[in-house]
């Protein structure tokens, strides 16, 4: 049996902390402080695509040894339960839609569906599809008008309940569109089937991929430069296309959010082998473990706390309350993790999910 890779564990602790302060900040509040703020806006877009990139990598960790065996029933038990599992997480996202306008779960399963059509698939393959739902999008936008149904004052997608305005909003111009996030789970699986425990292929994507993001976020800011000409009015309308925010989902923004993935899986990896016995590593792997319950539990919990003390004050909040509230919930996430893991094996939702895709 092969040993589990911390690393990952770790990760996908990191995403959903990330996930966390993002989502606190675009519902709680994000004016004040320009530092606070900057900060905070490091994680737009970097946390969820991290999150479908470590779903992606799980998928592959679970058919590799099927897939390298030839052995087709193990295989097809594997995308069984992974196809049951991306039907509960559609659902279940969709089940709270109405509180979560902004739930990425309902999108997940569909990438994982898809994604199960390459498990078998070679690395050159993969990438190919994954830069063609990347290179698809731009065209896309030019048929349709990424607006459509969308009251960006206010956030609401407005025609989400209709099977025009559903359809749209999933593959399309939602917050986690099939099209191109579905790159995102690709990446994940190519990178799962490479040999993870080889430190030196390990090193190599952290220190490509951080060159890349490095290289990519340059030739934005410099492109947005040159042709803005100092024009704030057209540097703002240039960085909708060649920037690197998450929506719209344009190239820029895909391949930095993949490369910013691929950077932190790796060095949480390295990280993880090096500090082994570390109590820290393993807080965070158990946090990391209960992924899926605090993703749920950040919206139910963190964010209902909040609304019940306050309705009115939603969005009204400073930047340095939104953040902080962040970490302290993130911090409760951490300690629920340490204390649920030393009598459970796993998660509350995780054991739910495994339960009914066994």
């Amino acid at each position: 049996m092969k040993k589990r890779i911390i690393g990952i564990d770790i990760a996908r602790a990191l995403a959903i902390i990330g996930m966390i302060i993002v989502n606190f900040k675009m519902v709680l509040g994000q004016e004040g402080n320009e530092w606070v703020k900057l900060f905070v806006n490091i994680f737009d877009g970097k946390a969820a695509a991290t999150f479908v990139v470590l779903a992606g990598v799980g998928i592959a960790l679970i058919t590799n040894t099927a897939v390298k065996n030839n052995n087709d029933e193990k295989l097809k038990k594997s995308k069984i339960s992974i196809a049951k599992r991306a039907f509960l997480l559609f659902v279940i996202g969709l089940l709270y839609i109405e509180i979560w306008s902004a739930d990425i779960l309902h999108f997940y399963g569909i990438y994982m569906i898809i994604t199960l059509f390459f498990v078998k698939s070679n690395s050159k393959t993969i990438l190919l599809f994954a830069l063609l739902f990347i290179i698809i999008y731009p065209f896309l936008m030019i048929i349709w008008n990424f607006d459509l149904g969308w009251n960006f004052e206010t956030m609401d997608y407005q025609s989400f309940w209709t099977i025009n305005g559903f359809v749209r909003n999933l593959f399309y111009n939602g917050f986690h569109p099939v099209i191109p996030w579905t790159a995102f789970m690709l990446i994940g699986l190519w990178f799962g089937k490479q040999n993870l425990n080889d430190n030196r292929f390990v090193k190599k994507a952290l220190w490509v991929s951080l060159i890349i993001f490095v290289f990519i976020h340059i030739i934005s800011y410099g492109l947005i430069s040159f042709l803005s000409e100092g024009d704030k009015s057209i540097a703002i309308e240039l960085k909708e296309i060649l920037g690197t925010s998450p929506m719209p989902p344009l190239p820029f923004y895909m391949i930095s959010g993949s490369c910013i993935a691929i950077f932190v899986i790796s060095l949480c990896i390295l990280l993880a082998k090096k500090y082994e016995n570390s109590k820290i590593v393993d807080a965070f792997k158990k946090t990391g473990q209960l992924a899926l319950t605090f993703y749920v539990a950040h919206v139910i919990i963190g964010m209902g706390i909040i609304e019940l003390y306050d309705i009115k004050k939603f969005g009204n909040y400073a930047i340095e309350f939104s953040l902080t509230y962040a970490l302290i919930f993130s911090f409760f996430c951490v300690l629920f993790a340490i204390i649920w893991r030393k009598n459970k094996k796993h998660g509350s939702l995780e054991w739910v999910l495994r339960k009914l895709t066994e």
